[in-house]
């Protein structure tokens, strides 16, 4: 018989004998942890609750939080310590521990305190740090990873996502407090009332933030007109809500007509680097006097001209008779859900370095933990922060090798 009219599904190197490879277990690396108190007073919460504390210690790790650092969450130092958690009185220790995990980002003075090799997990808002604050992590040769950088196996922002999701139904709570007569408002409750006009809500983006801000101000009765240039987002935004919402593009006229009726004005865009400055001036002095700005991009710039950062003790400002809300950590204002989601994702997050013997391992294997990865061995290894603070690119893929 011809050996040519025989169908294989091999090919022929699939037929040579090859060598048997036999898996090598990995063992669990146990982990120090260190959770400092937060020196910004306008950030209260924590990345790890009492809960993920106990599971962390009945798995073998070790866990060291700085005294007060729950407070903010409304966590005492008793819940922390019945939870195997040892409470430290000294600042300088708790950054000296191998991983440090922090919501914001560290000081030039915590950086001085932690060791080399360390492994740092905290946000990393670019709008506030500067050039020195890298080449000061640099010299240090830590491992760091971002908040903003991690991705899952579906290339989702999940810490992110879980944020914005809080920020899109506090933003919507704290704009029907602004509205009211209390608050130098036009006394309008959000939503509306049988015969009366229900309030107009005018959301700029299509993501996360505006999806949750969508669905909560629906939920109370408002009118809501989203505003977006992406036709994929504002698709995704209607059936994600399961009902017909009222979307156009990002059109300056028509954009003005809308910001000229509504009451209510929600700036939810992202950007590369800045958020897109879509809102001038001159549209704001066109608004219904006591109308509210709720600007949740504040953090990368703001959609709104008129945007200025506020603070958790002064978070309003008023220009042209306009109330602007423009707090960066608006999440911080709910610290204790806020805490709760983010101790659920790095619970996980950390046992998922631990299986694979540490995180030097880990980064090798595993492109969800590596995307998350802005510093590594002292060498920044994002392009985009390389760009915006000139510093020097290493290709993360190259170092790990």
């Amino acid at each position: 018989m011809d050996g040519k009219n025989i169908f294989t599904p091999f090919s022929q190197e699939d037929l040579i004998p090859q060598p048997e490879r036999l898996e090598i277990p990995h063992k669990k690396e146990r982990f120090d942890i260190g959770i400092p108190k937060e020196t910004n007073n306008q950030e209260k919460r924590i990345c790890l609750s009492p809960d993920a504390v106990e599971i962390l210690v009945n798995n073998g790790h070790q866990v060291t939080i700085e005294t007060g650092a729950g407070e903010g969450a409304n966590y005492s130092d008793k819940e922390y310590s019945e939870a195997g958690a040892q409470i430290c009185y000294n600042t300088q220790a708790v950054f000296e521990k191998p991983i440090v995990l922090k919501v914001g980002p560290l000081t030039l003075e915590e950086i001085d305190w932690i060791k080399p090799g360390t492994l740092v997990i905290s946000s990393v808002p670019t709008n506030t740090l500067k050039r020195e604050y890298f080449q000061k992590l640099m010299t240090k040769r830590v491992n760091a990873v971002g908040f903003e950088f991690i991705r899952d196996e579906q290339n989702h922002l999940p810490v992110v996502r879980l944020l914005s999701e809080i920020a899109g139904t506090t933003a919507i709570l704290v704009a029907s407090e602004l509205m009211s007569s209390t608050n130098a408002g036009n006394g309008i409750l959000m939503g509306g009332v049988t015969g009366v006009r229900p309030t107009e809500v005018v959301i700029l983006g299509a993501g996360t933030v505006a999806e949750n801000a969508t669905r909560t101000a629906i939920g109370l009765g408002a009118s809501v007109r989203v505003f977006d240039n992406s036709l994929t987002r504002l698709r995704r935004l209607q059936q994600n809500i399961g009902q017909r919402v009222s979307t156009s593009t990002l059109d300056p006229k028509e954009l003005g007509k809308a910001l000229r009726r509504c009451d209510l004005a929600i700036g939810a865009l992202r950007g590369e680097t800045r958020t897109p400055c879509v809102v001038t001036e001159t549209m704001v002095q066109n608004m219904k006097s006591g109308a509210v700005i709720i600007d949740v991009s504040i953090d990368q710039g703001g959609c709104f001209e008129t945007s200025e950062l506020t603070t958790h003790d002064h978070p309003i400002m008023i220009k042209h008779d306009i109330i602007h809300y423009a707090v960066s950590n608006i999440t911080s204002r709910v610290a204790r859900t806020s805490t709760k989601a983010l101790s659920n994702y790095f619970l996980s997050y950390l046992f998922q370095i631990s299986e694979e013997s540490g995180f030097t391992n880990v980064v090798q294997t595993d492109k969800t933990i590596r995307n998350g990865v802005y510093l590594y061995k002292g060498r920044i290894v994002k392009k985009n922060l390389c760009d915006w603070f000139d510093l020097p690119f290493h290709d993360i893929n190259l170092l790990i090798i």
